[in-house]
Parts: C-alpha cells; sequence; structure tokens
C-alpha cells in the first residue's frame, strides 16, 4: 500500500526517463512527520553519488509546525539508502555523457518514506516541443471520442 508525498513533474517535461530504482531516505522524525503533512517539494533537486553513497540534494521538506529544537534545515542533504550492485550500476550509467538521476515521486510504503529515483538523460528543445504536440493531439483524440 502505498501513499503518495510529492510528485516531481518538471522531470518528466525536462528529462527521458530511462530506469527507475526505489530507495529508502534517511530522514529524522520531524521530517516524517511534515512528510504526512504533505510538506514536500520535488522540483529543481537532483541526487549525486559520492564517495560510495548516493545523496539527494535541494529536497524541500518543510518544518514541522509543532517541532521546536527538533527541527533541522528544510534543504539539507539526505543520504539514499540503496545496495551497493545498484549504486555501481548507477555510477556507471552517471559517468557516461547525458545521463544524471533524478528523483521522481516520494512515497509512503507501509511506515518507510521511500522515493523513487530516475536515472535520467536531458531532452534537447526540439524534443520538448514535440512531446507537447503529442499530448496536445492526444487530447484533442480523448475530446473527440467522449
Amino acid at each position: 500500500m502505498e501513499k503518495l508525498i510529492a510528485t516531481n513533474k518538471k522531470a518528466y517535461h525536462d528529462y527521458f526517463v530511462e530506469d527507475t530504482y526505489e530507495a529508502g531516505v534517511a530522514l529524522v522524525g520531524c521530517e516524517v512527520k511534515s512528510c504526512r503533512a504533505g510538506g514536500v517539494n520535488l522540483r529543481d533537486s537532483f541526487v549525486i553519488i559520492k564517495n560510495g553513497e548516493v545523496w539527494m540534494l535541494n529536497v524541500h521538506i518543510a518544518p514541522y509546525k509543532m517541532g521546536s529544537f527538533s527541527n533541522v534545515d528544510s534543504k539539507r542533504t539526505r543520504k539514499l539508502l540503496l545496495h551497493k550492485n545498484e549504486i555501481n550500476k548507477l555510477r556507471g550509467k552517471v559517468e557516461q555523457k547525458g545521463y544524471t538521476l533524478v528523483p521522481l515521486k516520494m512515497y509512503f510504503k507501509d511506515a518507510l518514506v521511500k522515493i523513487e529515483v530516475g536515472l535520467c538523460r536531458g531532452k534537447e528543445l526540439h524534443d520538448k516541443r514535440a512531446a507537447i504536440k503529442e499530448r496536445e493531439i492526444n487530447r484533442s483524440i480523448q475530446r473527440e471520442l467522449n
């Protein structure tokens, strides 16, 4: 049973998603409570691999309203939990030209916060225009059918 917390719609517009991986997120208690309240923004966030560990940057988790001294910085760097063979596979792909790691969505799986990380390749401007044109055509077809 998954409960969606946040999605990164801009990532689907800016990148071709080649592959996805599910990772756990190392959070403190007040951040989990803020996630339950829906205070998460994944826009402009990205993932890096540093010293054999995977780190998520620029994810904004709003400070918990009822928290006091336990609140942490809202844009702090957070560690992602992946298996070593997955990390090595991702490192090999990211070192190739044009690939990057982007958080696509954050959700609860049972009581744990999980994040879906996408192995992405950047879109050019003409690719974005083609995607918009295709979406408009599909919408007009659906309007005609209904």
